[in-house]
């Protein structure tokens, strides 16, 4: 699983509905590949920001290239790198089997 597809499922919640496209249940919608690129796109990036913040992370920045969401930071050449290098640590600290009662409140 890809940086991106971590994101879009463990802090989306979106399903993988094939190879180049993901299903949001909330909005009933499909999301292709194309049109989520977080990394590239800072509008995108910022959506990422405006759901951690749903789940109670402080969004924090240190100009254009260090972000953190609490205590896990990311770092990245532009702003929108950063915040999905931020989210994904998110998902990579709490990838242990322990962290269920995170995930489900996540997803």
């Amino acid at each position: 699983m890809n940086k991106i597809d971590a994101i879009a499922r463990r802090i989306f919640g979106w399903k993988l509905n094939r190879w180049d496209r993901w299903y949001d249940h909330e909005s009933r919608t499909f999301i292709h590949d194309s049109e989520f690129q977080p990394e590239k796109n800072l509008d995108h990036a910022m959506l990422i920001v405006d759901k951690l913040q749903k789940f109670g992370f402080t969004y924090k920045t240190n100009g254009t290239s260090e972000v953190s969401f609490n205590d896990a930071t990311g770092t990245g050449e532009t702003l929108a790198q950063a915040i999905t290098n931020a989210a994904y640590s998110i998902i990579e600290k709490n990838s242990s089997a322990d962290s269920s009662r995170m995930w489900s409140t996540l997803c």
